[in-house]
């Protein structure tokens, strides 16, 4: 397998271009960050004017309106300090009446892979299996490491762009890159540590046994990780369960979560996610730490069987991670909902070999999530939101606010909405983003 769109010369030269553009617009980025510092050093940070949702309005049973009201709200130590009636005079940054919501988190994607910086490239053929993309990242990744830490922080821009201000991202680990991708990735959030946070999962792509990784996943597990991942263990292992002990085993000694690849929509993925609840039930400590990413399988499952082990899910408190797939069935998340499942969303792929379709808009993928499952209402609208946002909402499902609070941490986005259920609805731009009390933009 060769690249479609860009000869390895070309792809080398565009690198190089790259990495060369992105040490000045790092520069630049410095100088006005540090200007935004100087103007905010050592003291309180006061927002004016700042859109606040307050309750609903009904018509007798029936959500018809969200309330909003303008306030001051000041923040210090990259937390929220105080939420004061409107001080519209007061010396303080003006809101304009702009929305405040919590800040998004996009809880699936790959920020060390991606082609984002670097000329267009449409997908390769279709009918590419796992093992012959794991193949063509085995030339890729050689040269996508050269230029990966520019990339990963001009793709964590990106993000940032629309809203989100954390991430949890899975990070190669195999024999090809070795640990380099984890340290680059490493690198490049030390970079953007002030405005940006993550989590990382320590993510076998090539197989644990397929390629030989699991002496590499050993050591992964010591560094700065905080997940064990796996990756649809019948298809690329051979079977359940000499993967899944390992991942399980990994995780436990380390003290780190699990959340795995399982794109396997057979027989093998069900009984994949049920051997895996199954161990988390023996082990409680991995309650509530443990995630099935993509889970396709719960997509082609009878009503009796998605009821039964969405059941199961919300008992050993086991999350699902989804990129709210537009092809095919739809992922069950009404179910699993209805079972307490905790579900993340992420854009996965951004601009990369396996996929072309990510925007980097988390808000996006609530959008579509609210399109899928006919949420039209602005009930549901302003309850999907928490898609976007990492399950927090402005309003308890009453209509009292219980966001934000003095001691929440100063993570908000600033949008052009007059409440959430019109910024699901319209993917209502983002205005501002501050991460930890700091201005991004």
């Amino acid at each position: 397998m060769n690249p479609q769109s860009i000869s390895r010369k070309d792809f080398i030269k565009s690198s190089s271009i790259l990495l060369a553009s992105t040490c000045l617009l790092s520069a630049e980025q410095a100088n006005a960050t540090q200007n935004i510092k100087g103007n905010l050093a050592g003291k309180t940070l006061l927002l004016k004017n700042v859109k606040l949702e307050t309750g609903f309005e009904y018509d007798e049973d029936e959500v018809i309106k969200t309330k909003t009201e303008l306030f001051t709200v000041e923040i210090e130590d990259g937390k929220i300090k105080q939420v004061l009636a409107n001080q519209p005079n007061a010396k303080a940054i003006d809101a304009k009446g702009l929305l405040m919501l919590p800040a998004f988190r996009d809880m699936h994607i790959h920020l060390d892979k991606t082609y984002y910086g670097l000329p267009w490239q449409a997908h390769l053929k279709k009918n590419k299996s796992v093992k012959d993309m794991i193949a063509f990242e085995q030339q890729v990744i050689p040269e996508l490491l050269k230029t990966s830490i520019p990339r990963t922080e001009k793709l964590i821009g990106l993000l940032q762009s629309y809203g989100t201000s954390y991430a949890r991202s899975h990070v190669n680990i195999d024999p090809t890159s070795q640990l380099d991708s984890l340290k680059h990735l490493q690198t490049a959030l030390e970079h953007k540590k002030k405005s940006f946070g993550a989590e990382l999962v320590a993510f076998p792509q090539h197989g644990i046994y397929y390629t030989k990784s699991a002496e590499l996943l050993r050591e992964a597990a010591k560094m700065d990780i905080d997940f064990i991942g796996g990756l649809d263990p019948t298809s690329i292992d051979g079977g359940i369960e000499k993967h899944m002990d390992f991942v399980v085993q990994l995780a436990l000694d380390h003290g780190k979560g699990i959340d795995i690849h399982l794109h396997e929509s057979g027989e093998s993925g069900v009984k994949t996610i049920e051997y895996l609840i199954a161990k988390v039930m023996e082990n409680p400590g991995l309650k509530g730490k443990t995630y099935v990413s993509h889970a396709f399988a719960l997509r082609y499952l009878d009503k009796n069987k998605t009821e039964e082990i969405a059941e199961k899910l919300g008992v050993a408190k086991v999350g699902i991670a989804s990129t709210i797939p537009l092809s095919g069935n739809p992922m069950p998340i009404p179910t699993l909902y209805k079972y307490g499942v905790e579900v993340l969303a992420g854009n996965d792929c951004i601009v990369d070999h396996w996929n072309t379709f990510g925007t980097g808009s988390i808000l996006q993928k609530a959008n579509i999530a609210a399109q899928i499952y006919g949420y039209r209402t602005e009930f549901e609208l302003s309850r999907i939101l928490k898609l976007a946002t990492g399950n927090i909402l402005p309003l308890d499902d009453k209509g009292d606010r219980q966001w934000p609070k003095t001691g929440d941490k100063a993570n908000v986005v600033l949008v052009d909405a007059s409440c959430s259920a019109e910024a699901v609805s319209r993917v209502s731009p983002v205005k501002s983003l501050i991460h930890d009390g700091n201005v991004v933009f």
